[in-house]
C-alpha cells in the first residue's frame, strides 16, 4: 500500500484521531500478537541507537519479529553518525535497505534531518526534546486502567523540563486530558511548549498548565506521573539536581492529593527513595509494569500504521 510517506518524530505529529486509530490498533495487537505481519519477508527495521536503552531496544527488538521482519541493530557510536559521515549520507544508505529507521538519539535537528532524506518512515525512539513511543505506551496504559483519556485528569511533578514533559503536553492535549506539570523553577518546559500544547488542547477540549507547588499539581490528579531527576547527558548535575528536587519526590504523602483511585506512571528506569518512594513505586497504585510492557503494542501499532502509508 502506498501513499504519503508519514514520521513520528514528535508527539504532536499524530491528530487527536490518527492517536486513537493508533491507540486501538495497539489494542488490537495486544490482544492478539501476531494477526499482522506487515512486515512479511523479512523485511528489515534498522534500529539505532546513541543512548543507554533497555526498553526500547527490547520492545522493538520483539515487535519487529511479532510483524515479520527483522530488527537489524546498529551501534550508533560505531556508526558515528552525524561525525564519520553525515546525517544525510546515512539516511541515503539506510533508505535503500530497510523499510523503516528507529533512532534513540539526542538531538531532535538530527532526526529530521534522517527522515528528511531517508525516503521510509523514521520513528523517534528518544530525543532530548520528545519521546513520543513512551507516550502512546502510557496512553494505553491510561486507557486500559480508567477506560478513557479525555478529560482525565494528569499530574507530572519533578524534572518537568525534560523529553517527557514536553511529551506529556502535546500527546495529552492531542487525548483532551488536563494536563499539569510541577518542577522547581527554571524545570518546567519553555513557554513556547505550553503555546504549543495550548493550541492543540483547544481542539480537544483538554487543558495545559503548571503549578509551582506540587500538591497543586497532584490534588485531585486521576494519573500521577514522574520520571527521574537526573536525565541521560545530566549525570554531573545529579548532586545539585538532589538538593533541588527533593519537595517534588513522588512520595505517599504527596500521592494522598491525589483522586483515591489515580494511578502512578514512571517510564524507568526509577530511583527508588529520590524522585519516587518504593512504597509509591512498588505499591497498588502503580502501573509501572504495564506501561513497560506497553511500548512493545504501542511501537507495533506506530510502525504498522506508519508502513500503511507507504514510503517515497
Amino acid at each position: 500500500m502506498t501513499g504519503t510517506l508519514r514520521h513520528l518524530l514528535a508527539d504532536d505529529d499524530l491528530s487527536p484521531e490518527e492517536q486513537a486509530e493508533v491507540l486501538a490498533l495497539a489494542a488490537e495487537l495486544k490482544a492478539a500478537p501476531y494477526s499482522v505481519r506487515p512486515l512479511e519477508g523479512p523485511q528489515s527495521v534498522a534500529m539505532i541507537f546513541d543512548k543507554p536503552t533497555l526498553r526500547t531496544q527490547a520492545s522493538f527488538g520483539v515487535g519487529i519479529a511479532d510483524l515479520g521482519g527483522h530488527p537489524m541493530l546498529i551501534d550508533g557510536a560505531l556508526a558515528g553518525i552525524g561525525v564519520r559521515e553525515s546525517v544525510s549520507d546515512v539516511a541515503h544508505v539506510l533508505g535503500r535497505q530497510v523499510s523503516a529507521i528507529v533512532w534513540r538519539t539526542y538531538e531532535q535537528y538530527k532526526l529530521e534531518q534522517m527522515a528528511e532524506f531517508s525516503g521510509v518512515p523514521v520513528i523517534n525512539a528518544l530525543t532530548d526534546d520528545y519521546h513520543p513511543c513512551q507516550l502512546l505506551a502510557d496512553l494505553q496504559t491510561v486507557q486500559e486502567h480508567k477506560g478513557r483519556l479525555a478529560e482525565l485528569r494528569v499530574a507530572f511533578v519533578g524534572d518537568a523540563a525534560c523529553n517527557m514533559g514536553n511529551s506529556w503536553l502535546l500527546a495529552g492535549a492531542t487525548a483532551g486530558m488536563h494536563v499539569r506539570l510541577s518542577g522547581p523553577e527554571g524545570y518546567v518546559p519553555a513557554p513556547a511548549m505550553f503555546e504549543r500544547a495550548a493550541a492543540i488542547a483547544a481542539t480537544t477540549g483538554g487543558s495545559v498548565g503548571s503549578d509551582a507547588d506540587p500538591v497543586d499539581a497532584v490534588t485531585g490528579a486521576d494519573v500521577v506521573v514522574t520520571d527521574t531527576w537526573i536525565s541521560m547527558g545530566k549525570e554531573d548535575e545529579a548532586a545539585e539536581r538532589e538538593r533541588v528536587f527533593g519537595p517534588w519526590s513522588l512520595t505517599e504523602e504527596l500521592l494522598a492529593h491525589a483522586q483515591d483511585d489515580a494511578i502512578v506512571m514512571h517510564c524507568l528506569p526509577a530511583y527508588r527513595g529520590k524522585e519516587i518512594a518504593a512504597s509509591v513505586l512498588d505499591g497498588p497504585r502503580s502501573v509501572v509494569w504495564d506501561e513497560a510492557e506497553n511500548r512493545l503494542h504501542a511501537q507495533k501499532a506506530v510502525l504498522t500504521w506508519l508502513l500503511a502509508r507507504g514510503r517515497a
